[in-house]
């Protein structure tokens, strides 16, 4: 027992000096002792290489044994100073161009096996990015702009707090002591660059400078920055950097590396660190002086000849741009990249043609992702140029069952929408197309409940409030597992929550439109969910909502439906190519009658789509003694008053004046 006491206290001795170690100096890494993961290794020349030239991978170095970085009970759990100093190189493919960059980090634990390459630098992962217990502060040398993460530019450094989104950010580059002046450095320059890094913790405060190799440290540092890491830092951290790559490899270095915990970290002896990889060009061959001048005369006759082509292909492609339109960025497609994509928009490529523009199924020429892209005309500069900001803000939606919307192209006279491609197309083909199977109740439900759940995020959940305006089957598409995705914003619009939306003129698909939109002009959620309700009755009955029944009279879907309902035979307005023995009766009811209750010709009588998700999911028992009177409501169209009544539900107030006539036509004008 004895000889196993004394190898604990000894083990725990060596423990505790190693966690108490608060300066070390590493001037190139030959033998040194550090934790390395991922693509970091020590190569024979004594350089810490985080990545080796692998793509979309990345690489962890760190010391060994965590620090204490909180001084104990005295100083209210307050981050001690510190500062460190290391020497870098980033070697890329090209010298223009390079893959992501590299970070100097201290984090609550060094193990990132769940952090995501590319741009997440190694740090975290899509769904932690900005999550407070990571307990995650870097600085990080960033060579790729990503609008995801507000980068100001593709060569900044940047102090990033628990979150790549950085708190403060500087393009790369250092202040002459002579001269005052800023010097710009490229991090992709293929030279070793020294960075210092030095906190005040009574003053929280950030100091983040660098140079090259050969200057000493600036007086001026590159940023500085407010920053309380207290809360951020935990009381033992590791320290020590990640890197990562994207697409294109690159080579990530570190050539020395000194910390230290309440001062100064000792000055690197730059003399002796190891040399950056010789990275110079080959010698050009003999045959080149030869050929070379024979080819440049060739190469002047073949640029007369190519000239007309040129001017031929950029009249074919040419797209229409204005100023305004820089600052949209990655949202704007070439036109050249759509037309190769859809094969020139050729008729075998067509997807579906409709009131507002034909669509068509395209596979983009780098990326390889298919892409569902939408031809609309337009021939009027008016407006244009909020409508072009609103498609670029409804590419931010994110939501499984909303079709994700890409970007626009601008032509002349032509607008071009683009969209995650959906391999089952819409969903009117499946109830219309007698050349596709029919869906059973089970998968039109599980469409119903999503396209319920997606547009209650454009109306409640997310940052603005969404009005589609143009809801209906063949605006409904079905992913590879046949869920329902709500597409098509080219008629959509948003506003700020708490205030009115603005539209003025009616758009959208007759038997869609609910009645107020005649007098009033203006889309609101309310008419969104009437569209919804159409919806709902069309998918269950299988029948559009205005067509000529055999006799070539008028047939209006919510008025049959309605019918059935007074002579309590509702069951029967179920489309008859559904099994008794295939859905739930109940749940088919209680579609039709949701369906009815949305649709109602008063905006007041209709129920918020929270409602409505409540209701489809059972959160919610279905309002039947508001249903009572929709009976009564759809012929008279008596303004509901809620005077207490726990089943009833508003959607927005409207006036009797604003809507009878409306209502009247819908229940007994057919």
């Amino acid at each position: 027992m004895l000889p196993a006491v004394f190898l604990l206290l000894v083990t725990l001795d060596h423990l505790v000096a190693a966690m108490n170690e608060t300066v070390f100096t590493f001037n190139g890494f030959s033998g040194a002792n550090l934790s390395l993961d991922g693509m970091a290794a020590v190569t024979p020349d004594g350089l810490l290489m985080l990545t080796n030239g692998t793509t979309a991978l990345k690489g962890h170095a760190f010391y060994p044994t965590p620090l204490r970085f909180h001084g104990g009970a005295n100083t209210n759990h307050a981050v001690m100073s510190f500062s460190t100093a290391f020497v870098f190189g980033i070697i890329g493919q090209y010298t223009d161009v390079s893959s992501q960059g590299m970070a100097f980090v201290v984090s609550a634990s060094n193990n990132f096996s769940m952090a995501l390459p590319g741009h997440f630098l190694g740090l975290v992962n899509a769904t932690d990015n900005g999550d407070a217990r990571d307990h995650l502060f870097a600085v990080e040398l960033d060579t790729v702009l990503n609008a995801e993460f507000r980068d100001i530019d593709d060569n900044h450094v940047g102090v990033d707090v628990n979150s790549l989104t950085s708190v403060r950010a500087a393009s790369a580059g250092y202040y002459d002591d002579d001269t005052g002046s800023f010097r710009n450095l490229s991090l992709i320059s293929r030279k070793a660059m020294q960075v210092w890094v030095e906190y005040d913790g009574h003053a929280m405060e950030l100091n983040v400078t660098m140079a090259p190799v050969e200057i000493p440290k600036p007086k001026k540092p590159l940023l500085s920055t407010a920053v309380n890491l207290s809360a951020v830092v935990t009381d033992l951290a590791y320290v020590g950097f990640s890197s990562s790559t994207g697409i294109i490899f690159s080579h990530h270095y570190v050539l020395g590396w000194s910390f230290k915990m309440n001062g100064t970290a000792p000055a690197l002896n730059v003399s002796s660190l190891p040399a950056l990889p010789r990275t110079t060009s080959k010698a050009r061959p003999k045959v080149l002086e030869v050929v070379l001048p024979i080819g440049s005369a060739v190469f002047v006759l073949a640029l007369a000849a190519a000239a007309f082509v040129i001017a031929k292909r950029r009249a074919k492609f040419a797209e229409l741009r204005e100023d305004w339109e820089a600052g949209f960025g990655p949202h704007r497609f070439k036109y050249k990249d759509l037309f190769y994509a859809t094969d020139g928009f050729k008729d075998k490529n067509l997807l579906g043609r409709g009131g507002f523009g034909s669509v068509y199924m395209g596979v983009l020429p780098k990326s390889k992702m298919k892409v569902a892209v939408k031809r609309v005309s337009h021939e009027s500069r008016q407006g244009m140029k909020e409508f072009i900001a609103e498609v670029v803000s409804l590419g931010r939606l994110r939501h499984r069952n909303v079709v994700q919307l890409l970007g626009y192209c601008r032509r002349k006279g032509e607008l071009l929408l683009v969209y995650d491609h959906m391999p089952n197309g819409s969903l009117d083909k499946y109830l219309y197309d007698q050349n596709k199977a029919t869906l059973d109740w089970g998968q039109r439900f599980k469409v119903i409940k999503g396209v319920a759940s997606g547009l209650l995020y454009l109306h409640e959940d997310w940052e603005k409030v969404v009005i589609h305006r143009d809801i209906k089957a063949s605006n409904v598409l079905l992913d590879a597992e046949m869920n329902g995705r709500l597409g098509d914003f080219g008629l959509a619009r948003l506003y700020d929550h708490g205030t009115d939306p603005s539209t003025t003129h009616v758009v959208g698909t007759m038997g869609y439109l609910a009645p107020e939109l005649g007098h009033r002009a203006k889309a609101a959620p309310c008419t969104d969910v009437f569209a919804f309700g159409v919806f709902l009755l069309e998918v269950a009955c299988g029948r559009p909502p205005v067509e000529e029944d055999a006799q070539g009279s008028p047939f209006v879907l919510v008025d049959w439906v309605l019918d059935h309902w007074r002579n309590g035979s509702i069951m029967e307005a179920a489309d008859p190519r559904l099994e008794t023995n295939d859905y739930a009766g109940e749940e088919v009811e209680l579609v039709l009658k949701l369906g009815l209750l949305c649709s109602h010709p008063l905006a007041s009588a209709r129920p918020s789509m929270r409602r409505v998700v409540q209701c489809l999911d059972g959160d919610m028992a279905f309002p039947e003694r508001q249903a009572m009177h929709i009976v009564m409501d759809f012929s008279t169209a008596t303004p509901i008053k809620d005077q207490g009544d726990p089943d009833a539900v508003e959607c927005e107030s409207s006036s009797a004046s604003s809507v009878g006539t409306m209502s009247s036509t819908l229940s007994g004008g057919r």
